[in-house]
């Protein structure tokens, strides 16, 4: 899912490194850690690293890899998994060569950014019908939803940076982008929510003392 160098334009990654600048400026006035959760940020953050390099091909060129972005916006809030997130993707792209240096800013606000609060608002939305199920769909919704503002950020750079027919970027269109995309990430977020609904489970359950204090 992540986007390398080469593939966006400047009017796509300036304003993205713009907005989130100001994201990563919100959060760090928004989190207030509890120095007994900072290891297991950093174990679960570590777990991510590790899923998101194991890259899944799929049939028509499309790449795919879990996150378990869900589990650390689930057990630490979305502002904590998203600048944790950040780093480990910033990590990514500086020694792996995961993901670019000009699309990070994208890279961050899709994967971790939209899988944070998509997993944190789907898991209060679906937590009234059964907590297995709203933890199963915040997973889903981190993969679908990172995997949709990927697609169309994507898939509009045809439109905003061509010369004359000529793109000068990434030279599909949404009709290629969305469904080669979207559509295998759908069925991703099965796995990853399971992983969510299975990890979030059982860290509470041998850490209890910790996550409900």
């Amino acid at each position: 899912m992540h986007i390398p160098d080469g593939f966006i334009s400047p009017q796509t990654y300036i304003p993205a490194t713009a907005i989130s600048a100001v994201l990563l400026a919100r959060a760090y006035k928004k989190i207030d850690l509890d120095v007994e959760k900072v290891p297991f940020i950093a174990g679960v953050s570590a777990l991510s690293f590790v899923m998101m390099l194991i890259v899944i091909p799929f049939p028509g060129g499309t790449t795919m890899h879990l996150s378990g972005v869900a589990i650390i916006s689930l057990l630490f809030g979305p502002w904590v998994s998203f600048s944790a997130i950040s780093l480990v993707l910033l990590i990514q792209a500086l020694i792996f060569g995961e993901g670019g240096i000009t699309s990070y800013p994208v890279n961050i606000l899709a994967i971790a950014f939209v899988g944070s609060f998509s997993a944190h608002y789907a898991y209060k939305i679906l937590l009234r019908f059964s907590q297995n199920i709203a933890l199963f769909f915040a997973g889903w919704a981190s993969i679908f939803f990172s995997s949709a503002l990927v697609a169309l950020v994507l898939g509009i750079q045809p439109i905003i940076a061509s010369v004359g027919e000529t793109p000068l970027y990434f030279p599909f269109g949404l009709s290629v982008t969305i469904p080669s995309v979207v559509i295998p990430h759908i069925f991703l977020g099965i796995v990853e929510g399971l992983v969510t609904l299975s990890g979030v489970k059982f860290l509470k359950k041998q850490f209890k003392s910790v996550f409900d204090a």
